[in-house]
C-alpha cells in the first residue's frame, strides 16, 4: 500500500461515506492516502508510519477509548510535524484542543480540505 516517498495523510472518521469523500480530497494532493475508522487504529497506523505522515484528518466523535481530540494530543507529542485537522458536525465537541491544530465543522468545504492538505504536503518536504 505505501508508495514511493509519497507523504501520508491519515483520515479518521467512522463514516463510511464521509471518510471515502476525504480519501478522494487527500489523493487528489498527491498523498498515500490511509483510512481508518477510529482513533485505536489511527494510532496504529502513525506508530507505523507515523515519520511520513504529512497531515491527520480525523472526526471529534469516534467509537472506541479515545476520540479525535485524545488521538491529537497523542499525535502532537509524537509526532509533532503531522498537521492535524479536527473536524465535527457537533458545536462545541471539545474545547480542549492542541495548539496549531485546525478545526473545520462539518459539513466541510472540499476547497478547505484541498487546501490544508496542500499546506502539509508543501510543509512536509520542508522538513
Amino acid at each position: 500500500m505505501m508508495h514511493s516517498k509519497l507523504p501520508i495523510a491519515l483520515v479518521v472518521e467512522d463514516e463510511a461515506a464521509v471518510r471515502d469523500v476525504a480519501v478522494v480530497l487527500f489523493e487528489e494532493s498527491q498523498m498515500c492516502v490511509m483510512a481508518c475508522d477510529n482513533a485505536e487504529k489511527a494510532f496504529a497506523t502513525l506508530c507505523e508510519h507515523g515519520n511520513e505522515t504529512a497531515v491527520l484528518f480525523a472526526d471529534i466523535r469516534l467509537a472506541g477509548l479515545m476520540d479525535g481530540v485524545d488521538l491529537a494530543h497523542r499525535v502532537k507529542r509524537m509526532w509533532p510535524h503531522v498537521r492535524i485537522i479536527l473536524t465535527s458536525g457537533y458545536a462545541g465537541s471539545r474545547s480542549d484542543l492542541p495548539d496549531d491544530v485546525v478545526y473545520m465543522p462539518k459539513p466541510w468545504l472540499a476547497l478547505d480540505v484541498l487546501m490544508q492538505a496542500e499546506r502539509a504536503a508543501v510543509a512536509m518536504h520542508a522538513r
